[in-house]
């Protein structure tokens, strides 16, 4: 039951983040595009693959903390969800080309910040 409420809490510290961060990104960039929801899931991707790597291999943690930090707080960060529907919305709103844009930019550019997380993390 612990292991639930830790998810929980870093779940909503995460939603909260999320929600900071692409509140701040639209403002700078606008909303013609979903930039906020891309460099939330970028930076969520960075910080799994760092933490996976940190937390697994370099520090000997407790695994409700890697529970706290991993699927809670980066679980309620990360808008994969929104994502889908914001790409949906795009295909409807008649832009296919914004919407294969966010999808290869989302797809290639989280995969090499999850890359990019695990050497950080093996880094340190």
């Amino acid at each position: 039951m612990n292991n639930l409420l830790y998810i929980a809490g870093g779940g909503a510290i995460g939603s909260l983040l999320r929600f900071w961060m692409n509140s701040a990104v639209q403002v700078m960039f606008g909303k013609d595009f979903p930039y906020g929801t891309l460099s939330v899931n970028l930076t969520g991707s960075i910080l799994i693959g760092s933490l996976y790597v940190i937390l697994g291999e370099r520090i000997d943690t407790h695994v409700a903390l890697r529970m706290t930090l991993i699927v809670g707080l980066l679980g309620g960060f990360t808008t994969f969800s929104a994502f889908s529907l914001e790409t949906f919305s795009l295909i409807q709103g008649g832009q296919p080309g914004k919407a294969a844009m966010n999808v290869l930019l989302s797809v290639c550019l989280c995969l090499a910040g999850c890359w990019l997380g695990i050497i950080i993390g093996k880094k340190i």
